[in-house]
C-alpha cells in the first residue's frame, strides 16, 4: 500500500499571524499538536505530500472556478499573502509533476478534475506546511476543492473525489501522505469573524473520526451555512480524506475553539497501517 500517512488540520491565518494575541496555553497546545503531527508524518517517510485544501480566490475566481483541481507544477511558491501579516516567510516548495500527472489521469476515470501548472499557495496550504514541512523540501501536490464560490460540489461528489484519489494513491509506487485542511465552523471576513460553534464542530469531528459516511453526507449547505458559517463549507476537504482512508481508524488529536484565530483549531490523524 502506497498511502503511508493521512491527517486533517485547520489552516486559519490567525494561527500564525495572531499567535501573540491568543491564550499562550492554547497556542502551546495547538503548536504541540502540529509538532506531533509532523513527527508522525516524518516517521512515515513519504516521497510526496498531497494537500487537499480550499483555495481562497488566490488562483481561481468566478471567471474560472473548477470544482476540483490538482497542481501539475515543478514547484510552487507561497504564501501569496503578505508574509509579515501571515507570520510565514515566502518560500518555494518542490512539486511532483510526474506523480501528479498519473494521479490526474487516474482521477479522470471517475471525476472531472482540472489541473494547473501555475499555482500560488495561500494560507490554506502555507499554514499547514509551515508546521509540517518546515524545511520545505518534501514535494507537494496541491488538490483544491471549491469551497468558496457557489454552486458548490455536492458532498457525495467530494466523497467520490476522495475515493478516487485514495485509489490512485494506493496504486502508485511512491510513498504518499495526504492531509486535508480547512476550517470547521467559522465566519471569516464577516462581522461574525471569531464566532465558533463548538457543539457543531465536535459533532462533525465525531462523524469524521468514525468515518460515518451517511452522517457525513447528511449535511445540507443551508444547514452548514446557518450553523457553521460560510467557512463551514470547507468540510468537503475532511470528507474527501475520510473516503480516501475509509476503513482505517482515525482520531481527533486536538480540538480547541480559539476566537482570535477565528476557527475551532483541529488536528486529527488516521492510522493507515
Amino acid at each position: 500500500m502506497s498511502l503511508v500517512f493521512a491527517g486533517v488540520c485547520s489552516h486559519g491565518p490567525g494561527i500564525t499571524g495572531r499567535k501573540d494575541m491568543a491564550d499562550p496555553q492554547h497556542v502551546a497546545a495547538l503548536y504541540a499538536a502540529f509538532a506531533q503531527m509532523r513527527h508522525k508524518l516524518e516517521a512515515a517517510q513519504p516521497d510526496v505530500l498531497v494537500v487537499i485544501a480550499a483555495e481562497h480566490f488566490a488562483n481561481f475566481f468566478m471567471n474560472n472556478m473548477p470544482a476540483y483541481c490538482l497542481g501539475l507544477a515543478d514547484e510552487y511558491s507561497g504564501p501569496i499573502e503578505d508574509p509579515e501579516w501571515l507570520g510565514i516567510a515566502r518560500t518555494t516548495f518542490p512539486g511532483a509533476p510526474g506523480l501528479s500527472k498519473r494521479l490526474i489521469q487516474s482521477l479522470l476515470e471517475d471525476v472531472d478534475v482540472a489541473y494547473a501548472e501555475e499555482w500560488k499557495f495561500d494560507h490554506g496550504i502555507s499554514v499547514p506546511l509551515h508546521f509540517l514541512t518546515p524545511a520545505c523540501d518534501l514535494p507537494i501536490i496541491p488538490a483544491n476543492i471549491n469551497c468558496q464560490g457557489p454552486p458548490l460540489t455536492p458532498l457525495h461528489r467530494a466523497w467520490a473525489f476522495g475515493e478516487s484519489l485514495g485509489r490512485a494513491c494506493t496504486a502508485a509506487p511512491e510513498r504518499i501522505a495526504i492531509i486535508a485542511t480547512g476550517g470547521i465552523s467559522h465566519w471569516p471576513a464577516t462581522p461574525d469573524s471569531g464566532k465558533i460553534n463548538e457543539a457543531w464542530d465536535r459533532e462533525f469531528l465525531t462523524r469524521w473520526a468514525a468515518n460515518d459516511k451517511a452522517k457525513l453526507l447528511s449535511y445540507t449547505d443551508a444547514e452548514t451555512y446557518a450553523e457553521a458559517g460560510q467557512g463551514g463549507f470547507e468540510i468537503r476537504t475532511f470528507i474527501a480524506l475520510a473516503c480516501a482512508t475509509q476503513g482505517m481508524p482515525a482520531a481527533v488529536d486536538y480540538y480547541q475553539p480559539i476566537p482570535i484565530f477565528a476557527v475551532g483549531c483541529t488536528v486529527g490523524t488516521v492510522d493507515v497501517r
